[in-house]
């Protein structure tokens, strides 16, 4: 049997990053797929656990290597990207990984393992909707703001490409109907 993979996605500020601590807390058998990223920790992050903070220098080393599954540029000299060893680390431990990762991403990832991933599309009410919740988070300038909205607008156009799309226009609603989806998808995969 293969192993599975869970793959949220979403524009930043729908609610993916919720949903997914909401899963990991109820769900031992989840593990959280660490990505790897360019950026620097913000607030209480930590290395290891949050992000594997590399140097863009490391980060395209290992892209040379190969030891990638995906990654992007996702904003000027920001790289992000999921390491094929940080699968390995999750299936050693039968644990099933899952993945916080940004839309390319996700296609990426889901293009590889065509049997094996489900693929969870977030979809933030509206864009207005989405613009507010960023801007409440005090992190963003308004140009970095507006960065952030239009690639959120353009992101969303590729909602169909994913198994099943989930309306966060109520987190707890948004969390119950991804929690049913996944343990479905297991529960088959398991069969």
């Amino acid at each position: 049997m293969q192993q599975p993979i869970i793959i949220i996605t979403a524009p930043s500020g729908a609610g993916k990053t919720s949903i997914t601590k909401y899963l990991l807390q109820k769900y031992p058998f989840l593990s959280f797929s660490i990505s790897a990223a360019t950026r620097q920790p913000r607030g209480q992050e930590q290395n290891g656990i949050d992000y594997y903070f590399l140097s863009a220098a490391d980060f395209q080393q290992k892209i040379k290597e190969n030891a990638f599954i995906e990654w992007e540029m996702v904003y000027e000299g920001k790289y992000y990207g999921t390491l094929k060893t940080e699968l390995e680390r999750i299936w050693s431990e039968d644990k099933v990984p899952m993945l916080d990762i940004d839309v390319k991403g996700a296609i990426l990832v889901q293009q590889q393992f065509p049997q094996q991933s489900l693929s969870l599309f977030i979809e933030p009410p509206s864009v207005d909707a989405l613009k507010i919740r960023l801007a409440s988070r005090g992190t963003e300038t308004e140009e970095s703001l507006q960065a952030r909205v239009n690639k959120a607008s353009y992101e969303i156009s590729f909602k169909h490409h994913f198994n099943h799309i989930i309306l966060n226009d109520d987190l707890q609603k948004a969390c119950v109907e991804t929690e049913a989806i996944i343990l479905q998808f297991l529960q088959k995969n398991n069969s």
